[in-house]
């Protein structure tokens, strides 16, 4: 018998994924995670009407404000559904749902809090590309907050609730990946990161980050990290 985990949340931030959407939450409820939070991010392709037929919850921002903001709102949102464990993932296609099961593991345990899905961990799967605009991204996070992971830009990450009720991303663009790493240092929250799969194909690899989106990346955790000072 399949095991239904309904007290998971998975957390998807979408934006124009009309492409891999539908695919993405098939197989996450093939893997028994039915309670699934789609923020779309004003997509202007059919993801919302695509996701508004597979009995999940979906919401819009009227605006296209950014993947940061994409999942804050889905943080605030899980704050008043009150879950067990929330699962951040990607809409793109890039990730295993089967590998979720590694993450939750260790918060029901009671090990840590916050469990990163890291896909620098694994030997093979990331083209030689990503990997260095990751290892690039990891460098900055140090430099910028003094202290990094080996994948600071994974998207699979998973929350208990003491988590994800303490962490509000305030960044707006892809920069909130590297602010929750600062943040479960600051909320002195337990931590640990477990190798994941990178499922790349054409179409994944045309989102996500760039060498331009990188720099620009960098550029706003500078400015982010100044405003706070």
């Amino acid at each position: 018998m399949k095991t239904v985990f309904n007290n998971i949340l998975i957390l998807i931030p979408a934006y124009n994924e009309e492409g891999s959407i539908q695919n993405v939450i098939q197989d996450l409820k093939s893997c028994g995670y039915n309670n699934i939070l789609v923020i779309d991010d004003n997509s202007v392709d059919k993801t919302y009407e695509i996701v508004n037929k597979l009995n999940v919850y979906v919401v819009k921002h009227l605006l296209n404000r950014g993947v940061g903001c994409a999942s804050a709102t889905g943080f605030e949102i899980a704050k008043i559904l009150n879950p067990e464990i929330v699962v951040t993932f990607d809409a793109d296609g890039q990730h295993d749902a089967d590998d979720i099961i590694k993450l939750i593991e260790p918060i029901q345990k009671g090990e840590v809090d916050v469990v990163i899905g890291s896909r620098m961990l694994a030997k093979s799967g990331m083209p030689w590309k990503r990997i260095i605009y990751n290892k690039i991204a990891n460098i900055a996070t140090l430099v910028i907050y003094g202290f990094t992971l080996s994948d600071t830009q994974s998207g699979l990450k998973a929350f208990n609730r003491k988590a994800f009720n303490l962490i509000d991303i305030e960044t707006s663009r892809m920069e909130f990946c590297s602010e929750i790493i600062h943040k479960l240092k600051e909320k002195k929250l337990k931590f640990k990161e477990v190798e994941v799969k990178s499922i790349y194909t054409d179409y994944s690899l045309s989102k996500g980050q760039g060498l331009v989106n990188g720099i620009k990346t960098f550029i706003r955790l500078v400015l982010d990290r100044l405003s706070r000072r």
